[in-house]
């Protein structure tokens, strides 16, 4: 082993993979440090496949309802009250209030419509949200604290490891198995199911469509807040940041297959190994890597890991 990481540090050029082969303590943070990445992207991702799942709608303004969470959450725990957990609940609930509101008024009118008219539409409530944040908050980047009881670090034998992203870790399974449980055990989850395959019978049932497409996109928009609200301690909210996101969210419901919860669990877990061990053993390319990931599985298959093809099953 010591002759391979000679080998690797000096032949090589790579002292950060030796360091993994090397280090268990560093390897180990390493792979912390992806799950609990890759739990924060999949409660927002989660929220844009779901909405497109049922929905049929590439929402390019998820991204900016992510922001509006980090913004809320600076504004409440930092500014008002000091509480952030009451911070994430006032983005939840907010981009409750912002759903309904776009939804409504806007989304319900293309969901017949081509998906170049979807696009044009989400990308004009994309310009337009980004003005509104600045409108309201500036241009200024801001800093979140962590929540007084979770600073610090939990002794996990191996290494301590900071508390709050071990929370991440535990609170995006606790959402997926939810996700899960909500969509197959819940007659709303049934409705919905159902409005997926057959939007026209489903209404000639009787069952009112229009509340089943805006509790979901509610849902998918609370989801982006909660996800942007649990990320503003270690990515301050700042204009653009949406941007960035909305990329890292396709690349993992693309990957994971659209529509497909579990899809998207698996695609953010991938997603943020391929980062963090990336950023390590190639410095400057990471941001690379899932790209990579992502023209592999479209070549091999097209409609995801877990998705399925139109018309036909996976």
């Amino acid at each position: 082993m010591d002759s391979l990481i000679q080998f690797v540090q000096q032949d090589l050029g790579n002292p950060g993979l030796a360091a993994l082969l090397s280090n268990p303590s560093f390897a180990f943070i390493q792979l912390m440090n992806s799950f609990s990445q890759a739990m924060n992207l999949f409660i927002i991702a989660a929220g844009l496949s779901l909405i497109f799942g049922v929905l049929r709608v590439i929402n390019f303004a998820h991204g900016a309802f992510y922001m509006f969470g980090a913004y809320i959450v600076y504004s409440v725990a930092q500014e008002w009250t000091g509480n952030f957990w009451l911070g994430v609940a006032a983005a939840g609930l907010g981009l409750a209030v912002m759903a309904v509101v776009i939804e409504r008024g806007l989304f319900q009118y293309i969901y017949d419509k081509e998906h170049l008219m979807q696009l044009l539409l989400t990308f004009a409530v994309v310009l337009i949200l980004s003005d509104v944040a600045k409108i309201i908050w500036g241009t200024d980047q801001y800093s979140v604290s962590y929540p007084q009881s979770m600073k610090g670090a939990v002794d996990l034998g191996v290494t301590f490891y900071p508390t709050y992203r071990l929370f991440l870790i535990v609170v995006g399974p606790a959402i997926a198995i939810g996700l899960w449980l909500f969509t197959e055990r819940t007659r709303f989850g049934r409705l919905t199911r159902a409005a997926t395959q057959d939007r026209e019978m489903l209404s000639a049932l009787g069952v009112n469509v229009p509340i089943i497409y805006t509790g979901v996109f509610i849902l998918g928009s609370v989801l982006a807040g909660i996800g942007g609200g649990l990320a503003a301690p270690f990515n301050s909210p700042t204009p653009g940041m949406d941007a960035t996101i909305i990329v890292d969210c396709f690349v993992i419901v693309i990957v994971g297959g659209l529509g497909s919860i579990w899809g998207s669990f698996i695609g953010a877990i991938i997603y943020g190994l391929v980062f963090n061990y990336g950023s390590v053993i190639v410095p400057n390319w990471q941001d690379v890597f899932p790209f990579l990931i992502l023209l592999a599985v479209l070549l091999i298959r097209p409609w995801g890991l877990f998705g399925k093809p139109e018309g036909g099953n996976a």
